[in-house]
């Protein structure tokens, strides 16, 4: 069974309905991490917003172990996305009034499990190599530890899936290495389902599959052994 299934998924936008994503067909398996990539404009974003619940297709099916999301009651879907899912943007987004741990923890204290995640909290914080940073307030540190620490908040209610955005778009060489690591890291020790959108083109080499999408259309599908 494939942990998370698309059948002929298509989205349309604008007063002109300009199809953007045309009759896309994938599965990804439990534990994989896949890259999506291609031209500005070709679609990526927006299937992985619609991927990760954030948007919905005009037209197809998005599954998760072959449930389709459209059927999915509130509760449902509520669940699916507090406890399940991941999304890391570009920009890290953090409240700048709370700190590292408290943002991390921020999903916790909405699915009213802040006491039972905060010992988790602090060992993701480590693991991402910010324990020093735990009581800081995002003006207080880099954007590459601000973009570490939304990983960390991502991942507190250790979500079967991962979605992250450009999440290394805004930062430099160094700081993109760092955070690259951690997904890699991710992936294979909490067997997290990564889907990832990037322009760059070494770190879409470095995941075991790349998706290439142009003009909204699947051109290409490729798994890579590492």
């Amino acid at each position: 069974m494939a942990a998370l299934k698309v059948e002929h998924l298509e989205k349309e936008l604008g007063t002109q309905k300009s199809l953007i994503l045309k009759d896309l067909n994938f599965s990804v398996n439990e534990g994989e991490f896949v890259s999506l990539i291609g031209k500005s404009g070709s679609g990526k974003s927006t299937l992985l917003y619609i991927l990760s619940t954030l948007d919905w297709p005009t037209r197809g099916v998005v599954s998760f172990f072959d449930r389709d999301v459209a059927k999915m009651s509130d509760p449902e879907l509520h669940k699916l996305r507090n406890r399940n899912i991941g999304f890391v943007f570009q920009f890290h987004y953090l409240l700048p009034e709370l700190t590292a741990l408290e943002n991390i923890l921020m999903p916790a204290r909405k699915a009213g499990m802040l006491e039972q995640k905060k010992e988790f909290a602090e060992s993701i914080l480590e693991s991402v190599g910010l324990k020093d940073r735990m009581h800081h307030l995002p003006r207080e540190m880099s954007g590459g530890q601000c973009q570490r620490v939304a990983i960390a908040r991502s991942l507190v209610m250790e979500p079967k899936f991962l979605f992250a955005d450009e999440p290394t778009g805004s930062l430099d060489s160094a700081n993109s290495v760092m955070v690259f690591d951690i997904f890699k890291r991710i992936n294979k020790e909490m067997k997290t389902t990564i889907v990832m959108v990037t322009h760059d083109p070494e770190l879409a080499a470095a995941t075991g599959r790349q998706i290439h999408l142009v003009d909204g259309m699947l051109v290409k599908d490729e798994r890579v052994e590492s």
